[in-house]
């Protein structure tokens, strides 16, 4: 028995120590949820219905392209809504090229010739796959803004048909406003030519063009960090977008102030390049998120490398990066809740947590050392190890302590004794029956162990279940 009881002793001092490292130093080691370290919940909406509006519109656009190379004549098109297209003003001789066109390329939508044209609506599948892809790129998008940032062990959820739950363990107050810029926004990044501008005032701008904007043409205002104020007039189609984007970083301009270097993929940096190279003396508009940063003149043919520059500081161009490196959110989010929960509440978690841990275990103490004397204490020292075991576990997998989890451990403390008492109740029933000690031992383990094994099985179930479909809410 000695011999066997060897190779057991080694594996258990093994594991101990091997608990005892990965948990030193516990602040470093173990990772605090929410309520522990503090730090903010926020919950979202995604306005699912502004990308199926964009969606609309990219049709439109491409409605306007195809029709005009089939020389099919049209007064407008025009969004009806966010999930219609209404043609306007074709001849009843193009009807069949029209038909032709829409069975062949827009499959996606249904439609009617009118007495006026056609009207075409998105069919109501697909939108509800578009909003569902919607919600799911916005998640993976945030996603990727957080984790390079650098807040650790967030939780992102989503929650019902559009509505993301996000949890950030640790961002301080201060941090705060510089996170939710990075989550909400859009990002969304267009390279545009100048038609003209800038203009003080919209109505200045306007009155170039008679009081009416032509159709391929967009007015946008500069943005707030800009030192030009007022409105430019752009032309709608964008040379390259964020998409073209193959990377992003902060990088420095000419005179030595932050700006933000990018690179882009093949595909963009062809567009670019016979852009440029057809446009050298003609300004170029840089617009994230409808709104103009800066409007350089083209001096050369540029094609791989460029730098966006903007009055940024080091923050500004380091977050812009950041947003373009992990790409634009495919629709606007909308601040539904949010709590911050400060540090000091967290850590006053963390206290009452030790000290209910530190009273139930004295208590168990308590009740093992006079109910069973000498083998209580063993099994003291025992539950003991379980919780260094537990700790080490926790802090090797990199697993998130939260509020809920102290209590976990303090249920443990008393769960871990359950099969002690056990297997002490069946060594004493053995003694009474006149067995020696050691018979009285090997049987009390023997017949205590399928009812512990059944226990734990029981609880490893209910763990799977809660692992499965809990949640922190």
């Amino acid at each position: 028995m000695l011999k066997t009881m060897g190779w057991k002793i080694v594996l258990i001092l093994a594991v101990i120590v091997f608990s005892v490292v990965m948990i030193i130093p516990p602040g470093e080691k173990i990772n605090l949820g929410l309520d522990l370290k503090g730090g903010m919940h926020l919950v979202f909406s995604v306005k699912t219905d502004e990308a199926i509006k964009m969606q609309t519109d990219n049709e439109v656009a491409r409605l306007k392209k195809e029709l005009g190379d089939l020389s099919i004549k049209f007064e407008r098109i025009v969004r009806d809504g966010s999930n219609k297209i209404d043609i306007v003003g074709t001849t009843y001789d193009d009807e069949q090229k029209i038909k032709d066109l829409l069975d062949d390329q827009y499959q996606d939508w249904d439609y009617v010739f009118t007495s006026t044209g056609c009207a075409m609506t998105l069919r109501p599948n697909i939108e509800n796959q578009l909003k569902d892809q919607t919600v799911n790129q916005a998640l993976e998008t945030i996603r990727n803004r957080v984790d390079e940032f650098g807040v650790t062990e967030p939780v992102f959820q989503r929650q019902g048909e559009n509505h993301l739950m996000i949890e950030l363990p640790g961002v301080s107050d201060k941090e705060k406003s510089r996170v939710m810029g990075l989550i909400k926004s859009t990002a969304m990044l267009e390279f545009k030519k100048v038609a003209a501008g800038p203009f003080a005032s919209e109505e200045e701008a306007l009155k170039q063009y008679n009081g009416v904007l032509p159709e391929d043409l967009v007015m946008l205002k500069w943005s707030a960090r800009s030192d030009i104020k007022g409105v430019s007039i752009l032309e709608s189609a964008s040379v390259i977008t964020g998409r073209d984007l193959k990377n992003a970083r902060r990088s420095m301009d000419q005179m030595g102030a932050p700006a933000v270097a990018f690179s882009l993929n093949s595909s963009g940096a062809s567009r670019f390049r016979t852009f440029t190279a057809a446009n050298v003396g003609q300004k170029l508009a840089i617009v994230l998120d409808s709104r103009i940063i800066t409007d350089p003149t083209i001096q050369d043919v540029l094609s791989f490398d460029s730098v966006i520059t903007g009055n940024f500081t080091n923050e500004e161009a380091e977050d812009l990066a950041l947003k373009l490196r992990s790409g634009a959110l495919p629709a606007p989010l909308e601040l539904e809740h949010e709590q911050v929960i400060g540090p000091s509440l967290g850590a006053d978690s963390i206290r009452k947590g030790i000290w209910a841990s530190i009273a139930g275990l004295i208590l168990v103490i308590i009740f093992m050392a006079v109910l069973y004397k000498w083998a209580g204490l063993n099994s003291i020292v025992a539950l003991i190890l379980n919780l260094v075991i537990l700790m080490g576990i926790l802090a090797y997998f990199k697993a998130t302590l939260t509020l809920p989890g102290i209590a976990g451990i303090i249920l443990t403390i008393g769960m871990a004794v359950d099969a002690n008492v056990l297997i002490f109740e069946r060594i004493k029933e053995e003694l009474n029956l006149g067995k020696t000690p050691k018979n009285a031992i090997e049987l009390g383990f023997k017949k205590a162990f399928v009812t512990i094994l059944d226990s734990n099985i029981t609880t490893i179930i209910a763990a799977v279940f809660l692992f499965k479909f809990g949640t922190s809410t």
